[in-house]
């Protein structure tokens, strides 16, 4: 049993759609995100930050994981049997690699500063030239990601992998703070995404 204590809306989507596409038999968890609980001793000792998500594999005693993407790998490789992603050493692994890290580390980045940034300063103390220019690096990211899509269908290449979990749900994050649609390709990426019952069932799940 794998249990992922996540908060609807954060990036606990990703392990819990990583478990709905492999099967494997997850529970969530829904934790107060109130301030006072995120900095209390209890939850610091789940994760040292106060964020979300958290998720333990009860195969594994004293194993809390903190990290989504590390969750993602740490499935993939104990429970995966070779699916969702391409095989070690390969071209085909360096580009899911690649977009995988690319889908938080750089383009989830900006997104991530957005909503610090409205979070921190609320009504007339936001900035908008501020705002403007975590959009924009956005938006860079955005079009690098149409480019690729607009000739494949996933963002790895024709096979659908984990690195369309990690990227879905930073597109998911553009959709909310980016005022425009999104690009052609990106948008019927998107949309093949959703489709999948696994996503459905995720988000069920995830709230």
């Amino acid at each position: 049993m794998i249990e992922i204590y996540h908060v609807p809306g954060t990036r606990g989507v990703r392990p819990i759609w990583v478990c709905a596409e492999l099967g494997i038999d997850y529970r969530v968890i829904d934790v107060d995100f109130s301030a006072s609980y995120r900095s209390s001793p209890e939850w610091r000792r789940m994760n040292p930050v106060g964020k979300v998500p958290v998720m333990i594999d009860s195969a594994v005693p004293e194993l809390a994981m903190f990290e989504s993407g590390a969750m993602v790998q740490y499935l993939l490789d104990r429970y995966g049997e070779g699916r969702l992603q391409p095989r070690s050493g390969t071209k085909e692994q360096a580009l899911y690699l690649q977009w995988g890290w690319f889908a938080e580390a750089t383009f989830a980045r900006p997104l991530g500063e957005i909503v610090n940034h409205l979070r921190e300063f609320p009504g007339e103390h936001t900035r908008e030239e501020a705002l403007e220019e975590m959009r924009n690096r956005a938006r860079l990211c955005l079009s690098a990601v149409n480019d690729i899509l607009s000739q494949q269908d996933y963002i790895a290449g024709e096979a659908f992998t984990a690195a369309d979990i990690m990227l879905g749900y930073t597109l998911l994050l553009a959709t909310k703070y980016l005022p425009e649609p999104m690009p052609v390709a990106v948008a019927a990426y998107w949309d093949r995404l959703q489709q999948r019952p696994a996503y459905q069932n995720a988000f069920a799940d995830a709230g």
